[in-house]
C-alpha cells in the first residue's frame, strides 16, 4: 500500500501520526485538560517546528528513510502557509513523509524510536 500513495498522501498521513505522537507526549508529560494538551501540541505541531526537527531527523535515517525523506522535501506543494516559509514548510513535509511511510510500512518502533530522539531537549 505505501507505494501505492504519492509523496503528499505520504505526508497528509505522517502529519496525523506525528500530531498523535505530539498529543501523546503532552499528556506523558503531566498536561491533563483539553486546552493545555492542545496549546503544548499546537508548539509542536506546526511548520517551523517541524523544519527544525527535520534537519535532525535526517541525520538518523537509514539510507531507505532517507530517500523518502528528500521525495518529501522535495514534493510539489500548492500552497504555503502565510507563518512559514517555503523552505520550512518542504522540511516539514519531509518530516511528515517519512512518519507516513514508516506508519503504512508498519514501523510503529521505528517511528516511537525517531520521535523520543527528535523530543530530547524538546521543550
Amino acid at each position: 500500500m505505501p507505494h501505492e500513495i504519492n509523496t503528499l498522501g505520504l505526508a497528509y498521513i505522517g502529519d496525523a501520526v506525528y500530531e498523535l505522537k505530539c498529543r501523546e507526549a503532552a499528556y506523558s508529560a503531566g498536561f491533563s485538560t483539553a486546552e493545555t494538551l492542545h496549546r503544548e501540541t499546537v508548539k509542536k505541531v506546526n511548520a517551523n517546528s517541524q523544519a527544525v526537527l527535520s534537519h535532525k531527523l535526517a541525520e538518523l535515517l537509514t539510507d531507505e528513510e532517507r530517500a523518502v525523506w528528500t521525495r518529501g522535501r522535495n514534493a510539489k506543494v500548492r500552497a504555503i502557509p502565510k507563518n512559514s516559509s517555503e523552505a520550512e514548510y518542504h522540511y516539514a513535509t519531509a518530516l511528515e513523509t517519512v512518519f507516513g511511510w514508516l506508519f503504512l510500512n508498519g514501523g510503529g518502533e521505528r517511528i516511537d524510536e525517531l520521535f523520543s530522539i527528535l523530543q530530547q531537549g524538546e521543550k
